[in-house]
């Protein structure tokens, strides 16, 4: 498949969530650490079983959900029926870039590069350059919670502690693990620092499907 087509197809996956209704129904299902099923779906959006069904499979068809089947917990053998359909997010990215660019494979070389320093010196300075994005990142008058998902994060507070549903690094993680997770760790620091909190709250918590870093923090200062 070429840039072009990669375009297109990414172009068409993106603009499936401009129906308000679909984005509702992938916005749940996103959210959720588990798969689910068309009904818990359409009730969280408001809206019909045979509606919820439609828009999720048109969700699945651009790319953007995918789909598996499996019994309810507990029903198994004949008689428990036919297995339900459930919805998760995809693993794959959907990016658009017009024209098309390649910063994904720029990133990837550049810690390739980093990763073959044996003198550490680089991985340093990147942590070093992280930590100064990390203070950057905060705008006056933006609570915590509202700079992390405009950075990418999908913060949700589970019991005193920010947990960030996804890594905005993602497929460069997937090559380089402890890589990025230090360079997370350094931004989120910086983040904490720059807001005159404790930089020792953001700590290596790496889970599958979240973020390396768990943010502890008082439910009262994280803000709506």
């Amino acid at each position: 498949m070429n840039e072009g087509e990669t375009t297109h197809d990414a172009m068409a996956g993106l603009s499936a969530l401009a129906d308000p209704v679909r984005r509702r129904l992938y916005e749940y299902v996103a959210g959720q650490d588990s798969p689910v099923r068309r009904d818990n779906a359409a009730d969280a959006a408001g809206v019909s079983r045979t509606l919820a069904a439609y828009h999720l499979d048109r969700l699945a068809d651009a790319g953007l959900l995918s789909i598996s089947y499996a019994r309810p917990e507990g029903q198994s053998g004949p008689g428990a029926g036919r297995p339900a359909k459930l919805y998760q997010r995809a693993d794959e990215e959907l990016s658009v870039s017009v024209p098309p660019r390649s910063y994904d494979v720029l990133a990837a070389l550049l810690a390739d590069a980093v990763s073959g320093d044996e003198s550490g010196a680089v991985r340093d300075a990147l942590l070093t350059a992280a930590a100064e994005e990390g203070r950057k990142a905060t705008r006056e008058g933006e609570n915590l919670l509202a700079t992390l998902r405009r950075r990418g994060y999908e913060p949700e507070v589970v019991d005193g502690e920010i947990d960030l549903r996804n890594c905005p690094f993602h497929q460069l993680a997937q090559r380089h693990v402890e890589l990025v997770c230090g360079l997370n760790h350094a931004l989120l620091r910086g983040l904490l620092a720059a807001r005159g909190e404790d930089p020792a709250c953001a700590r290596l918590t790496p889970r599958p499907g979240h973020c390396c870093v768990t943010i502890r923090t008082p439910v009262a200062e994280i803000g709506a």
